[in-house]
């Protein structure tokens, strides 16, 4: 446990980064950066970050503001942990919704800063030790993309050493052929997982999980809105293929539904959406406690630490996005693995020189 520290500086941004098109299975075309920056009165910083997919991010900006005013700035021997808590309990009548996105921008930067005075990485600093962990190829793939396309590049992550890939479906009839192309294609030690990014109901999710039994599919993802419990319970109940949800879950209290009603097998929690790194910890102890899978939503370099504190983290996922906004990330290696760098403290996710001053957006009545 390092010395106590004060947070002397604290700071919030706003960046805005555009995307070459729309990508993923909800076709978004630019993403809005909250990034924090903690700075302790021995000089060590902490960086952090949330995002909001497709705009909104000035009123997650304002909020992390607030909060580091009221909660942050000036405090002493805070655990990254318990400031946590102190920030959700803030929110008491606002609810979650953005004050979650802007919590875990605060709660990266704190544990970033936390691991760096410990001078371990995070995944230590979060009682794990690292561990090489598998990473499946879940870019470049569309919920209308050409069959052909869409074997293409299951080939391109299959040669890179990946052992799995992800498609997206739009839950209709032409699916199936994509499904079954790249399914042909594939060498048979390449699993396949499917993505419909809430398209179906459930007697449509019933269909199609009967096609992706045909092909053995390692889990069907988000086949329903991500509310729909009792559905999901349904599903669980009667498809032979595993079901996976979470990325559009807030904190564990909106997961534990699922995990009483035994209604997914494979939890993918989300950074901006959980509250930060300190939730997503919660969500893997909740997994390993009911024996459920964690595949976290995408951001491996950041997400490899959570594998080293949780068994329970088993998949993690390629799916570049802000990748671009940082140098020297940890690459997956030729046998689709990936591992955290032992030899640098804190998550390791440094800003790429210019990305500051490209993509930043100044707020209106205050100096950058």
């Amino acid at each position: 446990m390092p010395e106590a520290t004060t947070y002397a500086n604290a700071s919030v941004e706003l960046w805005q980064f555009p995307l070459s098109g729309p990508t993923g299975g909800s076709g978004i075309t630019s993403v809005d950066v909250i990034v924090v920056r903690l700075e302790d009165s021995d000089g060590h910083v902490g960086d952090g970050f949330s995002y909001v997919l497709g705009g909104g991010g000035a009123v997650v900006r304002d909020h992390a503001a607030n909060m580091l005013e009221r909660i942050v700035a000036g405090q002493t021997g805070i655990h990254p942990a318990a400031l946590w808590r102190r920030l959700a309990a803030s929110l008491n009548r606002l609810g979650r919704g953005v004050g979650y996105l802007a919590i875990a921008a605060i709660d990266v930067a704190a544990w970033d800063l936390y691991s760096k005075r410990l001078g371990e990485p995070l995944g230590n600093a979060l009682g794990g030790v690292a561990r090489a962990t598998p990473v499946y190829g879940s870019g470049g793939f569309g919920p209308t993309q050409d069959a052909a396309a869409a074997a293409e590049r299951a080939l391109e992550y299959s040669k890179a050493g990946c052992s799995a890939i992800k498609l997206r479906v739009a839950g209709n009839r032409a699916d199936v052929e994509r499904i079954n192309t790249v399914a042909a294609a594939l060498p048979d030690d390449v699993d396949i997982m499917v993505d419909a990014n809430e398209k179906c109901d459930v007697p449509r999710a019933r269909w199609l999980a009967s096609e992706l039994a045909e092909i053995n599919a390692l889990w069907f993802e988000e086949p329903l809105p991500a509310s729909d419990v009792n559905g999901y319970a349904l599903l669980a109940r009667d498809c032979a293929v595993p079901i996976a949800t979470g990325e559009h879950h807030q904190g564990s209290v909106e997961l534990t539904p699922f995990f009483n009603a035994g209604s997914c097998a494979i939890v993918q929690p989300d950074l901006a959406m959980m509250g930060g790194i300190t939730e997503c910890l919660r969500v893997t102890q909740l997994a390993e406690h009911y024996g459920m899978t964690v595949s976290p939503h995408f951001l491996p370099a950041l997400f490899i630490h959570l594998a080293a504190a949780s068994p329970a983290v088993k998949w993690l996922e390629d799916f570049p996005l802000l990748e671009p906004l940082f140098v020297d990330l940890p690459e997956m290696d030729p046998n689709g693995m990936m591992s955290l760098n032992e030899a640098v403290p804190g998550h390791g996710m440094r800003w790429a020189p210019g990305a500051r001053e490209e993509y930043r957006v100044e707020q209106k009545g205050r100096r950058p």
